[in-house]
């Protein structure tokens, strides 16, 4: 009879155990799949992100672009004036010397 009844309580206990492992087991599967989700939300927010710094990357470039020539133009510009300037200095000096 001993033997029944500690037959029967092992049984109970492993019984229990193993529904318990299942349930711990689901719970450990939901908390998978929200996490799961939760990393594919970042993602997605990470990629979206990455675009628009691309985008901003590119139109930094095109206007760095755009301020080396205005920069050459510029230096082009003050090269002429300077020209012109000094070509109008030595004709006053060359008049002053007369």
């Amino acid at each position: 009879m001993k033997n029944l009844l500690k037959s029967t309580g092992l049984i109970v206990l492993f019984v229990g155990l193993f529904i318990s492992c299942g349930d711990l087991s689901q719970k450990a599967e939901e908390k998978i799949n929200e996490l799961s989700s939760k990393t594919d939300k970042l993602d997605s927010l990470v990629n979206k992100e990455l675009k628009k710094v691309n985008a901003l990357d590119s139109l930094i470039s095109k206007e760095g672009a755009k301020v080396k020539k205005l920069d050459s133009l510029i230096n082009k510009s003050t090269s002429k004036i300077d020209s012109i300037a000094n070509s109008k200095i030595n004709l006053l000096k060359n008049l002053n010397n007369k």
